[in-house]
């Protein structure tokens, strides 16, 4: 942190080196004769005496503001020190008072009051210029440095970034200090942040809705269990959007992942290894090279997985002749993929740059299902069915983006535009095999072989534009333009085996191919403004998308289109902040946003690749809004310390939920299935209170604990049934970070989710095609909830630092430490109940070495330079938009 800090403060004050004193800024005529002052020193270690180099070095004095008529501090020179300490200042005034600033890399900051101890002459004085002129050179002798805990010179530093940030519209979680992640993916990571809750599966869900989630503040088709851990920098949390962001995504907001960014300048890199005890191992390493006007950064992964997941399902028949059937199901998955990432930003001059970024993902899952299904009718045991399903899975991930940005003259305005380019695609290939049985274990019929072959695509090109001009120290205004273009295609080809012709043989009727097209454009403006202590944004937003969703046939001729457009709609947004004090702020804030449904949940066309499942969409959905109100409260009353407190309030409209009739099964004609589809539930209501809390508890020992209270009701009826659900309910999580020595640190961390009701809206189906290799999971209908559930995470590191920007870490981490994760469910219809109980991948140890290598090179300060030269050009491709 004091790397960056040191190198903003440089370039910004090289900046402000041409402002000049009234009178002055020339030598000769013209200068008046005052600014030919001269200071020069030495900056020496105070326990060696030996110079320093590289120390930043400011001279502070005061200029006239001919605005407000007042004097005010100005930074009238920086440089850095040679390699003997040595620094020196030319051209100053000669009078006035001066401050003189120090900063280094592994020595305390250190300020001082230098002048050249000059008076006006008063009249009658004789030899007074010349004694002014003879005391225009001021030697300040040699300054001492103290060396500092933070040791700047390595990669990693005692004094890093803290766990938890309060941003306007945001909470910031830092995840460098997240031991239980390491050389895992983003699924784990979200375990450990407050507000999210993570089910089974890796679904992650904040205040009981799916959020939408970005990478670098852009949108993505990669999967939070294809991100690995170790290249994430820290995710925010926006729950409650302005009108800069997309209005898509309904009332659960937006979950933004930072991956890490190369902001040294010089070289850093590292190398990592690990192995879990299902001997999996992970590797993967970093290098990033910043000199001149070429700012390079390369990373990647490759990752072993091993899943074991059991779980065990009840479902009660209401039928004319009741019946029950229990299942018991086991499965192993095993798999790996690998992710690479680069980028280059070249700046152009001093106000434009120009970057360019990259991402690759690719990985293959196989995995093995064995399910017992006994059946009961009218409680006699009849018969049961002993399944097997071995299945491949492989997907492939790209994404990559060209971007732009322009700094005006006028500190602060900025103009900025990029294209991205992100696809993917997936095929998998499962054999299924059912043998049902009589009672005694002879066989009832045939034995059933089935096997699917499925594929698909997704591509997404976002184009955006942003201006951003601040009118005043007071005022800001910002735009910008956005055009987001999807392009999806799924196939799937169920086949059955024929004891006839001794092949598997394709069944067009359970067989689907399809593809659409979604279109989203908007544009929006935001106004900010200050008023003492009060501060306020206003903005508007304006959206507009259609579908296009087709039916193909297998010769890949459409055989069945369906179209859905969206007017224009207008998303106002507004916040409010007032600032107490330093410490302590509030703010309120309202957003209008907007969930479209998306294609699985349109489209009209039966999908029977679950036969006991069958899933169909509803082409008359409408679009859900929902209106947002939270108040927070932000006091960071002592250091070390944060308390931040929320209550909000979402009220939405025509919410998309699922839910389950039955019908005639067209496989069997003189049977019946249950069908999953989508309605428009009246109404949802959904509030509740978050506090979260950051304290040291000691000077070794700091915890962070947070507390989520809320209520999600559900209005929703169809003809015979009512699906009203309404549910109190609660979560709470525990995050301790010990540090026993100064070296060795251990982190514990926990988490309680009470009952809560099902999540009304996942997605319907949206991962199908994504890449996904472990789903699954319970019923998401507007009838049903979460039993209540807990467990623990442990994880130890070991920190070495060595000689020439060396370090390295060792950690240890156990994920649910005393077996306790068991997700539990229920779900209702008038057809059926039903409970669920699943377990996976409990007590699994993990073991990983980190190595951190890098020089960081003061020289390279010594050309001017701007702020987009310092701030880490990469920085802009995660522009919030």
């Amino acid at each position: 942190m004091r790397k960056i800090l040191l190198s903003v403060v440089t370039v910004l004050t090289w900046l402000a080196s041409t402002a000049q004193f009234p009178g002055g800024g020339r030598q000769g005529a013209g200068n008046g004769g005052g600014n030919i002052g001269h200071m020069y020193g030495k900056i020496v270690d105070s326990k060696t005496n030996k110079g320093i180099d590289g120390v930043s070095v400011q001279i502070v004095g005061n200029k006239f503001d001919t605005a407000t008529k007042k004097m005010k501090e100005v930074i009238m020179n920086t440089m850095i020190t040679q390699a003997n300490g040595d620094f020196s200042f030319e051209n100053l005034p000669l009078m006035g008072n001066f401050k003189l600033r120090l900063s280094a890399l592994n020595y305390k900051a250190q300020e001082k009051q230098v002048s050249f101890g000059i008076k006006m002459p008063q009249p009658g004085e004789g030899g007074g210029m010349q004694q002014m002129a003879g005391m225009a050179d001021k030697d300040l002798g040699n300054i001492k440095m103290e060396e500092d805990a933070t040791n700047l010179g390595n990669v990693t530093v005692v004094a890093s970034k803290p766990q938890f940030e309060m941003g306007i519209d945001r909470k910031i979680f830092n995840v460098d200090k997240n031991l239980v992640s390491t050389g895992q993916t983003a699924t784990e990571i979200m375990k450990n942040i407050p507000s999210l809750n993570v089910d089974i599966d890796g679904n992650v869900t904040m205040r009981n809705a799916t959020p939408t989630l970005f990478i670098d503040g852009r949108p993505t088709t990669l999967t939070m269990d294809q991100i690995p851990a170790d290249i994430i920098d820290k995710v925010e949390l926006i729950s409650n959007p302005s009108a800069k962001f997309d209005a898509s995504g309904g009332n659960a907001g937006i979950l933004n992942i930072v991956l890490k960014k190369n902001k040294k300048t010089g070289y850093n890199g590292g190398l990592r290894a690990g192995i879990d005890s299902r001997a999996k191992f992970n590797v993967g390493g970093d290098i990033n090279l910043r000199q001149n006007k070429v700012n390079i950064t390369l990373s990647g992964n490759y990752n072993q997985r091993k899943s074991i997941s059991d779980g065990v399902i009840d479902r009660n028949n209401f039928l004319t002749i009741p019946s029950s059937v229990h299942n018991t199901t086991n499965s192993t998955s095993n798999g790996y993929f690998g992710f690479m990432r680069g980028g280059i930003d070249y700046l152009v001059d001093n106000r434009n740059t120009i970057s360019i970024s990259g991402n690759y993902n690719k990985g293959q899952f196989n995995s093995e299902n064995m399910q017992r299904v006994d059946s009961t009718i009218s409680n006699a045991f009849t018969s049961y069915n002993d399944i097997s399903n071995i299945s491949r899975s492989n997907f492939e991930n790209f994404g990559s983006q060209l971007s732009y940005k322009h700094n005006f003259a006028k500190n602060g305005e900025n103009f900025s535009a990029d294209m991205n380019y992100n696809s993917s695609k997936n095929d998998n290939f499962s054999t299924i095999s059912t043998y049902t049985r009589l009672a005694n274990g002879s066989l009832k019929q045939e034995p059933l072989h089935q096997q699917t072959a499925g594929n698909g695509t997704n591509r997404f090109y976002t184009l955006q534009a942003d201006y951003e001009n601040p009118i005043t120290d007071d005022t800001k205004f910002e735009a910008g333009a956005r055009a987001a273009i999807r392009d999806f295609a799924n196939n799937s080809s169920q086949y059955r085996y024929s004891s006839v012709t001794n092949k598997y043989e394709l069944v067009p009727r359970i067989s689907n191919n399809y593809k659409f097209n979604d279109q989203v454009f908007a544009a929006y403006g935001t106004y900010s403004f200050k008023i003492k202590k009060w501060s306020y944004q206003v903005g508007l937003r304006a959206e507009s998308s259609n579908y296009t969703g087709t039916l193909l046939k297998t010769t890949g001729a459409d055989s069945a289109t369906f179209k859905v457009n969206y007017p224009l709609s207008l998303f106002p947004s507004a916040f409010i902040t007032y600032k107490y004090d330093d410490k302590q702020d509030f703010q309120l804030n309202y957003s209008r946003r907007i969930n479209r449904p998306n294609f699985f949940q349109l489209m009209p066309f039966p999908d029977y690749s679950d036969p006991q499942n069958i899933n169909m969409g509803n082409a008359g959905l409408k679009p859900e809004f929902t209106n947002s109100f939270e108040v927070s409260y932000n006091n960071a009353y002592q250091r070390g310390s944060n308390f931040l407190a929320s209550v909000y309030f979402k009220y939405t409209t025509d919410l998309i939920t699922r839910y389950v009739y039955r019908d005639k099964n067209e496989l069997s004609p003189t049977d019946s299935a249950y069908f999953n589809t989508y309605i428009n539930a009246d109404n949802s209501i959904t509030y509740g209170v978050e506090l979260t809390n950051k304290m040291p508890v000691t000077k070794w020992w700091d915890l962070t604990l947070s507390f989520n209270l809320y209520n999600s009701k559900i209005n929703a009826s169809v003809p015979g049934q009512n699906l009203d659900n309404s549910r109190v309910s609660w979560f709470a999580k525990m995050n301790s970070n010990f540090k026993i020595t100064k070296t060795l640190s251990v982190q514990f961390s926990g988490d309680y989710q009470a009952k809560t009701v099902l999540p009304p809206n996942s997605g319907g189906g949206g991962g199908r095609g994504g890449g996904m290799m472990f789903g699954g999971g319970q019923q998401s209908t507007a009838q049903g909830y979460n039993l209540p559930r807990y467990g623990f995470d442990l994880g130890i590191r070991k920190d070495w630092t060595w000689k020439n920007g060396q370090s390295g870490s060792l950690t240890l981490s156990i994920n649910d430490v005393f077996r306790t994760q068991v997700f539990k469910s229920y779900s209702e219809s008038v057809f059926f109940n039903q409970t669920s109980e699943r377990r996976r991948d409990q007590q699994v140890v993990r073991l990983n070495f980190n190595y951190r290598f890098g020089k960081f090179d003061a020289t390279l300060f010594k050309r001017k330079n701007n702020k987009a030269d310092q701030s880490g050009g990469m920085d802009m491709m995660g522009g919030n938009n």
